[in-house]
């Protein structure tokens, strides 16, 4: 592979070790979720990016049971919020409460923190909360850090939040703010399992059989894992066919397509740039490659700008999903233009 026989020794060993971890990590998953596989990968490329997860699928599913699972997998603080309507932004990122000082015995305010401060964090049903109480996740999931009772206190690396959510046609769900949306690297729908993977989930759940997951990555392997994602070579071709296809959904715009002009109303951010080239080298890396290819972008268009995009009143109406859009996208847009070099 002459690709890979260009890659530095060292470089190619760190590839290597990141391959078998990824494989080991997963390997860990699949103990406890049948089938899903993409959503797996979904996750695990958040996880060695440093994005966020977003979960959608309708109750019963596995997307909670994948996440703490992934927990399991991993050695890191855990911590599982259960969003209610009737939840506070203090019951996720703590507050200051008056208590006794035992030397002195005055009374002093001090910072009970809350569930926010760990390294992997199970937003469950988040789209069940109040706006308010979800905006209390947004320095955390951008900055890496809260702001509370005036002091900054940073949170500790590496950070996820993995979040589930009901499709908002159920009832007692809120839809999350759009500049929460994009704070998601990744929006995830989960599927029904089909006749093979359901029998195999009532062997596993409906016997004596327990195979639980086992740790088997820390968070200083991650951290060096996701540098070395960074570090994956992307052609300038390559990445301005990734900016294309990003302002390919923006209506009335230099690249915009048919179907973008008539049903989207808002396009994707700078952030879905940026989500699909992180995504598409872990893609590279997991196929014993150290540069991107149009495929891998292709591979992670979906999942990086379906929640990004806002369609209009015409594109609800008949039904038009930003699935379809993006379809439409990857195959108008050309993979190479006029004096750009190949």
């Amino acid at each position: 592979m002459s690709q890979t026989q260009q890659i530095d020794p060292q470089v190619q060993a760190a590839c290597n070790a990141f391959r078998q971890d990824y494989l080991a990590v997963k390997q860990q998953i699949q103990k406890t979720i049948v089938g899903h596989e993409a959503i797996i990968d979904g996750v695990l490329t958040c996880l060695f990016v440093g994005g966020h997860a977003l979960l959608e699928g309708v109750p019963g599913l596995g997307k909670t049971a994948l996440i703490r699972a992934l927990s399991q997998a991993l050695s890191l603080k855990f911590s599982r919020i259960q969003f209610t309507p009737d939840l506070m932004p203090s019951d996720v990122i703590g507050t200051n409460v008056i208590m006794e000082s035992a030397q002195s015995g005055n009374r002093e305010f001090t910072f009970v923190y809350g569930p926010i401060f760990a390294q992997i964090v199970l937003a469950d049903e988040i789209n069940r909360a109040t706006p308010k109480t979800q905006s209390a996740l947004l320095e955390a999931m951008q900055e890496r850090q809260v702001t509370a009772g005036g002091k900054i206190r940073k949170l500790e690396e590496p950070f996820f939040v993995m979040a589930t959510q009901n499709p908002i046609e159920q009832e007692g769900t809120y839809p999350l703010p759009e500049a929460q949306l994009d704070r998601f690297l990744f929006k995830l729908v989960v599927e029904y399992s089909n006749r093979q993977e359901l029998k195999e989930i009532l062997d596993r759940t409906t016997t004596n059989a327990k195979n639980d997951p086992q740790p088997v990555l820390d968070g200083a392997k991650i951290l060096i894992h996701q540098q070395l994602v960074r570090r994956v070579h992307v052609a300038p071709h390559v990445q301005d066919y990734a900016i294309r296809c990003v302002l390919a959904t923006h209506p009335k715009g230099e690249f915009s397509v048919p179907m973008v002009n008539q049903f989207l109303r808002f396009g994707a951010s700078p952030r879905a740039a940026q989500a699909i080239i992180l995504a598409s080298k872990v893609r590279a890396l997991l196929d014993n490659r150290f540069h991107v290819s149009f495929q891998d972008i292709k591979d992670v268009a979906k999942p990086a700008m379906r929640h990004r995009l806002i369609m209009n009143f015409e594109g609800e109406a008949e039904g038009i999903t930003t699935d379809m859009v993006i379809e439409k996208v990857l195959q108008e847009t050309p993979t190479a233009v006029e004096g750009m070099k190949v």
